[in-house]
């Protein structure tokens, strides 16, 4: 009688459950993407399907597939599964389960899995609760965890288990989650007529990330109903269509994900940076679009715009480090939304600048210089002339005393050459460079 009741239960809580929830995959064939991972010879498929998993960090981006690999371990294991999320869950659940597992495994025999969603959410020394429990393998720890876990898991508990990771689903992988969610009882059952603009307007909003993309097709799927009830025609088969428009009601605002301290704030503002440095303004526009949409600071864009400005253009125009500086202002008077038009300005002006490497290159081979080198003297003509003995210090010659305000003269400390660190290149303005002896400005190789 027990039993029959929570079978009740269950269907029940499913009938009111979430699409994303009641679509869940049960076997590792329903499961979409994630070959590598999971594909058949994996290692990770072949200890499911032998039920001999060891402890795992489950890593990647939202609605790939984490969970639904604990769920799938559930159905098919023959250890007891208990699940603790690092959400609401505390270091005494944690000790509360693992007491259970070790009762039980000298009692029965039996493992016991335990799933720990979100656990970076748990800090360090909550984390460190589970380590003897998953030395002795009291408990196998499945993991999950969208952040990088070699950064926010405790490196004691990353040698202890094994780290699998998981990508962004493509843009097949989510037309098969919405077709199998179209058609499966557990699903819209096939009342629904998925238009194919409308299909192919969820994968884009997706973005790889499943539970997204079949909560988009829920929330359509209601617009569409109630377009019916309101007068709206079926398709002639007698189904309800989802079209682009509601789509678009359901989700107005496509949001990709990002994090403003964690490995895509990184990623994306390398790709940032690396596109101005290459010269592709379209690009760099677009990386710096995802940084806005996703919060970050325009104050941080600014601050890398401003370095870039010397680092990667320099005297190829000198112009540059003056708009950056210029937008960095303007960031800090004018603000958001606003200030997006200037980073705008100062990027695609740093994508189109002449390129040279050069000021960086010479301060760096001059501090290693300082560094490594020997001390080398200040030539005594050119040491300060206020203190006694100044006038045996030799004749300073005073450029301004001559035509052009240039005199060859030495500045450089013994042991040292012209040219030694600064090296023009050969683009903008560090083409015209001066000619060591003559003076005369001239291109390369003229």
């Amino acid at each position: 009688m027990d039993n029959l009741f929570t079978e009740l239960e269950n269907e029940a809580k499913m009938a009111v459950a979430p699409l994303a929830v009641r679509m869940r995959p049960r076997t590792l064939d329903e499961l979409k993407g994630q070959q590598e991972a999971v594909g058949e010879g994996s290692w990770l498929h072949a200890a499911i399907a032998a039920d001999t998993l060891s402890s795992i960090i489950l890593f990647g981006p939202a609605g790939t597939g984490k969970t639904s690999i604990a769920h799938i371990i559930a159905e098919t294991t023959r250890a007891i599964f208990v699940e603790v999320s690092a959400i609401g869950g505390t270091v005494s659940d944690l000790r509360r389960e693992i007491a259970a597992a070790e009762k039980r495994l000298y009692a029965t025999g039996r493992r016991t899995i335990l799933f720990v969603d979100e656990i970076h959410r748990f800090n360090r020394s909550q984390q460190d609760a589970l380590l003897h429990a998953v030395e002795n393998r009291t408990v196998v720890l499945i993991g999950a965890t969208t952040e990088n876990p070699f950064f926010e898991v405790n490196s004691a508990l990353i040698s202890r288990s094994r780290v699998v990771e998981l990508h962004s689903l493509s843009d097949d992988d989510i037309r098969q989650v919405l077709d199998a969610a179209l058609a499966d009882e557990r699903g819209l059952k096939g009342e629904f007529d998925l238009l194919p603009d409308a299909a192919e307007a969820i994968v884009t909003l997706s973005g790889g990330d499943a539970r997204g993309a079949l909560t988009t097709l829920e929330l359509a799927s209601g617009l569409a109903r109630q377009a019916v009830e309101d007068g709206a025609a079926k398709t002639p088969d007698g189904r309800i269509p989802i079209t682009a428009d509601m789509v678009q009601l359901a989700t107005p605002h496509r949001v990709l994900p990002y994090d403003k301290n964690k490995d895509m704030h990184y990623d994306i503002i390398s790709a940032f940076i690396k596109s101005m440095r290459g010269s592709d303004p379209d690009a760099a526009l677009y990386w710096m679009a995802r940084m806005l949409d996703g919060g970050e600071d325009p104050k941080f864009i600014a601050r890398r715009i401003y370095i870039l400005a010397s680092e990667d253009i320099g005297n190829a125009d000198p112009q540059a480090l003056l708009i950056a500086e210029a937008a960095f202002r303007a960031v800090e008077v004018i603000g958001l939304p606003e200030c997006r038009i200037n980073l705008a300005q100062a990027v695609i002006y740093m994508a189109l600048a002449p390129k040279s490497n050069a000021c960086e290159s010479a301060i760096d081979a001059a501090l290693s210089e300082v560094r490594h080198g020997p001390k080398r003297d200040v030539p005594s003509y050119l040491r300060d002339r206020h203190r006694p003995g100044a006038e045996n210090y030799g004749r300073y010659l005073y450029p301004h005393d001559y035509p052009g305000h240039w005199v060859d003269q030495r500045y450089l400390p013994d042991g040292l050459e012209k040219g030694c660190f600064y090296q023009p290149g050969e683009s903008g303005w560090e083409a015209y460079r001066v000619d060591a002896t003559s003076r005369d400005r001239k291109r390369p190789n003229q």
